[in-house]
């Protein structure tokens, strides 16, 4: 099957590395970039949302790949053959791989979240997935949504086709360094799910993890002070989408906190 790689990019950092790691794997790529870089398989598209990199890359994506791998460029690749290995059957439509942070509240935060998909994949990790471009096309275009992965892993559930949380392959990277800022993490990507499940229908069970997810959410306090702000992000979030919240980029809140996609 024939591989190619989609890399959404906010800025020009990160991405001479991860162009010399594609060419490294063999893969061929286009990167889809917030800043203008002299390379044509680098896309200039304005910032305004992973979702809208997505939408802008697909007319990119060559008519003659099977396969296509979305990737963040602040990642490092490693084992990527452990998840192609699950394509060799029709059933499989998406892969998303494990992430490796070394240090920070999402090192324990995926602890938690790892042990969850293991079992039902109640969300995906954009930092490296792999689709079916039949798959991928058929959610074109996808609607504003700051859980882009999710969104995509809901849609692909929802026709049907089998999902893998692939651990034995992983990307590494850095991410939130302290509780205060897992919080405003949080609160994106919650609000980001609740939209994600607004647009598609997946299984029952997923459905219901996030209905009770915001009454549940306080027993994350046993956790102490990361817990504290992990419930503090998943609620703030919900009532952004409660109030309406339909954007597909982070914007300044009314408390004035703002995070970058």
């Amino acid at each position: 099957m024939t591989l190619f790689a989609m890399v959404l990019a906010r800025d020009k950092n990160h991405v001479e590395d991860k162009i010399k790691e594609l060419e490294d794997f063999h893969i061929p790529f286009i990167i889809v970039c917030g800043e203008h870089i002299d390379d044509p398989r680098v896309i200039f598209r304005e910032p305004r949302g992973k979702f809208d990199a997505i939408n802008y890359g697909a007319q990119f994506l060559p008519p003659e790949s099977d396969l296509i791998l979305m990737n963040d460029v602040d990642t490092e690749i490693y084992n990527l053959n452990s998840a192609l290995q699950y394509f060799k059957g029709k059933e499989v439509g998406l892969i998303f791989a494990r992430v490796d942070v070394d240090t920070g509240p999402q090192k324990s935060f995926y602890k938690l979240l790892d042990y969850i998909r293991r079992r039902v994949p109640i969300a995906a990790s954009g930092e490296l997935m792999i689709i079916r471009k039949e798959l991928l096309q058929g959610i074109f275009p996808m609607k504003p949504c700051k859980a882009e992965d999710s969104y995509i892993l809901f849609k692909i559930l929802e026709s049907g086709s089998k999902v893998v949380f692939c651990e034995e392959t992983y990307v590494k990277t850095d991410r939130t360094k302290t509780a205060e800022d897992e919080e405003k993490y949080k609160r994106r990507t919650v609000g980001g799910l609740y939209q994600a499940l607004s647009y598609s229908n997946p299984p029952l069970i997923i459905r219901t993890f996030y209905l009770l997810l915001p009454l549940a959410s306080p027993l994350l306090l046993i956790l102490g002070k990361n817990g504290y702000y992990w419930m503090k992000g998943i609620l703030h979030g919900f009532v952004d989408y409660l109030r309406g919240d339909q954007t597909g980029h982070w914007k300044p809140t009314i408390e004035g906190t703002q995070v970058l996609e």
